[in-house]
């Protein structure tokens, strides 16, 4: 696929109004900007921006952020009775879980936000317990999963470091012997790294991965290099990325799912831009920005990646007109499913469309914002399940099966249905992030309340009857069991974006900060006018795509533990 990108925002010309002096002076302010944004020696600060300058805040938002600070406080103080130093807490049995090699996952991944909510206190208390992690072993016999690390703990400590005005140098030096360690992932050349390291002999698992885990490395390995002055995090992560982009792809791009990093080479055909795709494309555009690289091809091949996606995987359903993005599976066959995972697109394609100046995208972003928070507005709890199917005018296949009966009637209502298996809401973030975007991008007030009444149903439906919160096995049940196991990206992500939605726009603006996939903000340079070339990457420059055979590749996402809990 060549040529210019997808429906480029036009050139506008304005028109003085045969209207009174009230409206003259608009047309002149308009006019004045518009020539202010064009004329070329100010073009860099009325560059590519993501937010709406116009938000105003409505009168309850301090009593929203409140709420929030709240529900974290009562999270926070519960880890830290039964679980700290560990890495999360098990709300309903009062205990602990190590699933993160006991590095304390929850107490790291919990220190942007911590700072954010203005809980300085603790703040210190766990920069200080950081400072002293031992990173050199793993605390658990488990393997340590290079993306998992670097997105919770790596990042954790650098956009501490950042955000407290670089008051902790201990932060780098753990940051620095931490990727250090992860770096023995990449072994005998291999561009890709593998995704899995036992810490305690430095030899990587040798296994298929996936191109979410191996291609979402860049903002914290290049933030990395820039504080250690150790470029070899930077063009470790960025040459994982660049192979991953020359790949051949199904559909252009986006590769393939499974990656083998012995070879560099895809596994399969899978397209998603969901777990295991997901980080990957929307590092893209975030690399981009984060960097402001003149290398274009971060942003084209992210501009690729939503053209063809368009053109390709853009579903409407029957019922309600509701916006999806479909996979394609490796027999080329387009599954009609979406999920939780998957809706953090929607806020990626605002703050893409928004760099690259094409409204289309932020459109079609906000279309795809709807379809996800419909997820949740359409529920017993007012929470969206872990994965749903839909169906569109090419037909319902999903691969789980026909729709049941009962299915096609909750269809039928609300214009999606929750697949078998997968109506538990696990603490996950991409809806909220994207209604976050969603709301600094336009200022819409409906944003803000729907992320109130997500913080309403938060208190509602995930407080157990012992401590805490937890997940919950049933998203349209008010009487579902829990999940015993309250994730670190519960702090990290979840309550972050809330606090944020209801927060001053201009305190951690999207035009200063760029988020990473944890919800880690890094600082971010001043803007470009643009990124990218504007034009769409070309077939010429990739090989025919093949698939190819080989064992399933992992996903990113943790799998919901088996234990449940009723709820007494």
């Amino acid at each position: 696929m060549s040529g210019e990108l997808l429906h480029a925002r036009p050139f506008t010309r304005f028109t003085p109004p045969k209207h009174p002096r009230v409206a003259m002076v608009s047309w002149l302010l308009r006019t004045l900007a518009l020539t202010l944004a064009v004329s070329s020696d100010v073009v860099d600060v009325f560059g590519a921006r993501i937010q709406t300058p116009f938000i105003r805040l409505p009168s309850d938002a301090a009593a929203r952020r409140q709420d929030v600070k709240d529900i974290f406080l009562t999270s926070w103080n519960a880890y830290k009775e039964f679980a700290f130093p560990h890495d999360d807490l098990t709300p309903l049995s009062e205990s602990f879980t190590d699933g993160r090699n006991g590095f304390g996952a929850s107490a790291v991944d919990a220190l942007s936000t911590l700072f954010i909510i203005g809980e300085e206190e603790i703040f210190e208390e766990i920069v200080n317990f950081t400072s002293h992690i031992d990173f050199t072993i793993s605390h658990t016999t488990d393997t340590v999963s290079i993306f998992e690390t670097t997105i919770r703990y790596l990042a954790g400590m650098l956009s501490a470091y950042e955000l407290s005005g670089k008051k902790y140098p201990a932060l780098i030096k753990q940051a620095n012997i931490l990727g250090t360690k992860l770096s023995g992932a990449f072994i005998n050349g291999n561009k890709v790294p593998f995704g899995e390291l036992d810490f305690n002999t430095s030899i990587p698992v040798i296994q298929t991965s996936n191109i979410a885990e191996a291609g979402t490395l860049t903002l914290e390995w290049s933030r990395l290099a820039k504080y250690t002055g150790n470029d070899t995090f930077r063009a470790l992560a960025e040459n994982s990325v660049r192979q991953i982009a020359s790949l051949p792809a199904p559909i252009p791009g986006i590769p393939a799912q499974g990656i083998d990093p012995s070879t560099g080479q895809s596994v399969g055909a899978f397209v998603t831009w969901g777990g295991g795709s997901d980080s990957y494309l929307e590092y893209l555009i975030k690399y981009a920005r984060i960097t402001n690289t003149n290398d274009n091809l971060f942003a084209d091949t992210w501009a690729t990646a939503v053209d063809s996606s368009i053109h390709t995987l853009l579903r409407t359903s029957t019922v309600g007109n509701h916006t999806y993005l479909a996979d394609l599976d490796d027999s080329a066959t387009i599954r009609h499913v979406g999920s939780h995972l998957a809706c953090f697109m929607a806020g990626n394609w605002i703050m893409g469309g928004k760099l690259l100046n094409n409204n289309t995208i932020v459109n079609i972003g906000l279309a795809l914002n709807e379809g996800c928070w419909n997820t949740y507005a359409s529920t017993a709890t007012g929470i969206g399940p872990e994965a749903f199917g839909y169906i569109s005018s090419d037909g319902d296949f999903t691969g789980s099966g026909d729709p049941s009966p009962g299915n096609l009637a909750f269809y039928n209502r609300n214009g999606f249905y929750i697949l078998p298996g997968n109506s538990d809401y696990f603490m996950r973030p991409e809806v909220l992030e994207s209604n976050f975007y969603a709301y600094r991008a336009t200022g819409d007030v409906k944003f803000f309340e729907r992320a109130v009444s997500a913080t309403n149903s938060f208190a509602t439906f995930l407080k157990t009857p012992t401590v805490a919160f937890a997940p919950i096995d049933d998203v349209d049940s008010t009487d579902s069991d829990f999940i015993d196991d309250m994730e670190s990206f519960w702090f990290a992500e979840v309550l972050k974006y809330l606090y944020l939605t209801f927060d001053d726009p201009n305190r951690i603006s999207l035009d200063n900060f760029v988020f990473n996939t944890e919800a880690h903000p890094f600082i971010a340079p001043a803007e470009k006018p643009v990124y990218g070339s504007g034009k769409l990457r070309s077939a010429s420059e990739f090989e025919p795509f093949k698939a190819t055979s080989g064992p399933l590749p992992l996903v990113s996402f943790s799998p919901k533990l088996p234990t449940k809990i009723p709820d007494q």
